[in-house]
């Protein structure tokens, strides 16, 4: 059996949770935000209400955000986006945004619910992932110089190394050796002339 929840508990839970919560009328203009948004943000309410959130987002995220709002809105389809939001301290933090429509009991549409969380961390550890990979991929790109006769390579210090060391230290592969056909009929030929008969 469930519970039903009183005015004031939904308010405590709505005030409370571990995340932003806002709501946008039928005007597509925002008419609520939870204690959390306001205390990220450090606006106030009256601040924030109609398109005054606006103000926090990201400059190069703006015409993103708001095309994405305003599409969805107007089919009345959820939508989850990422930007950046200042904090009240000024730096930006990425925001993973879910916004759903809500009805009335009739079914009457009224406009869209909102949650917010703080997903700065997950953003800048992919940023960093990608980055590297790409650091990984410019190393093993263009030419190597490798000598003619030995196979060694010259290195970025100007050191001639075995191929196997500096693709060791540049990439993730590992090396196993052995003996093509061609060679191993050489080296059986040469073995061959050397035994006395």
């Amino acid at each position: 059996m469930t519970q039903k929840l009183t005015l004031s508990e939904y308010a405590i839970l709505v005030e409370q949770a571990p995340i932003m919560i806002w709501r946008a009328a039928l005007s597509m203009g925002c008419d609520y935000f939870n204690d959390v948004w306001l205390a990220f943000t450090g606006r106030t309410l009256a601040q924030e209400i109609g398109n005054g959130w606006t103000e926090g987002v990201h400059p190069d995220d703006f015409a993103r955000c708001l095309a994405i709002y305003t599409d969805h809105f107007q089919r009345r389809s959820t939508f989850e986006m990422e930007y950046r939001l200042r904090r009240h301290d000024g730096a930006y933090r990425w925001i993973f945004d879910r916004g759903t429509p809500y009805f009335d009991e009739s079914g009457a549409f009224l406009g869209f619910i909102g949650s917010c969380i703080d997903v700065t961390e997950r953003v800048e550890a992919q940023a960093a992932l990608k980055e590297a990979k790409e650091r990984e991929i410019d190393q093993l790109r263009g030419f190597i110089p490798i000598c003619s006769y030995c196979k060694k390579i010259r290195n970025d210090r100007d050191y001639w190394e075995q191929i196997e060391e500096y693709i060791t230290q540049h990439s993730h592969a590992q090396f196993t050796h052995g003996v093509c056909p061609e060679c191993q009929a050489k080296v059986m030929a040469k073995l061959g002339s050397l035994i006395p008969h």
